[in-house]
């Protein structure tokens, strides 16, 4: 009994650790390796909650132990891959306002451009989020707001997308500055958003339950296999269209 309490907040630490050794990666702007941990991460987060329901072990240690692993996993990881790609976007052209910020970036100790700083506004979003997540009781259906798994994976597609899909269009957009800029903001917005978004658990099987459920997960499947990476963006923002739908139906229905 005492080990079988323990076993969700191990899965938790393993997320942790993964979570740990992708931002080390990160760092390194080994952006492959990073997304991988981050995503093993993301795994041990979605198996400790699913363990300690099968075991019927959830406590509050275990609840706070999640938001701090989630917080490193999926709040500093993206933070960290949106700042270094910050970085590669804004390369010095020779204006006076870019080598002022160059200038100001290399007093600090650090050879990146300042304005590159702004990627961790997701961090302290996510943080924002999270914190939120803890004390609203009414999420247990549903979630209000971008959960930071689905907002991490949808941040590390970018680089991913650079490694692995060639196209000149895309990858200047992606190192364009204020595309990253806006999409930072973006981010930052969908996290502590009020949007009600449907949640990925089956309470039973049946089609007409889980309609939308089913209909997500097939889009999400058939995206993936013919645009790989490029699937990403447009499976969240299906996610929140198909949610956004739901939410005005039901709405009508009262």
């Amino acid at each position: 009994m005492a080990i079988k309490k323990h076993i969700p907040n191990i899965i938790t630490l393993l997320n942790l650790l993964s979570g740990s050794i992708a931002v080390l990666y990160a760092v390194n702007s080994n952006f492959l390796m990073a997304a991988f941990f981050m995503f093993l991460g993301i795994f041990f987060d979605f198996f400790d909650g699913f363990f300690a329901r099968l075991l019927n072990v959830k406590s509050e240690l275990g609840l706070q132990l999640d938001s701090l692993a989630d917080m490193v996993t999926s709040g500093l990881v993206p933070g960290l891959v949106m700042f270094k790609l910050l970085s590669l976007s804004l390369r010095p052209s020779g204006s006076l306002v870019e080598d002022a910020w160059s200038e100001l970036a290399i007093w600090t100790g650090l050879n990146v451009p300042v304005l590159a700083f702004a990627g961790l506004f997701i961090t302290l979003a996510s943080a924002y989020r999270l914190a939120k997540f803890n004390i609203d009781e009414e999420q247990q259906s549903y979630f209000k707001g971008l959960p930071t798994p689905a907002n991490a994976i949808l941040i590390l597609s970018f680089p991913l997308i650079l490694e692995f899909q060639n196209s000149h269009f895309v990858h200047g957009l992606i190192l364009n500055e204020w595309f990253l800029i806006g999409l930072t903001l973006l981010s930052c917005y969908l996290l502590n958003s009020n949007i009600k978004l449907f949640a990925l658990k089956f309470s039973d099987w049946s089609f007409k339950t889980n309609a939308v459920r089913y209909l997500f997960i097939g889009l999400t499947l058939v995206l993936l296999l013919v645009f790989k990476f490029i699937a990403v963006p447009l499976i969240i923002a299906i996610y929140i269209l198909l949610s956004v739908l739901v939410n005005t139906s039901e709405l009508f229905k009262k």
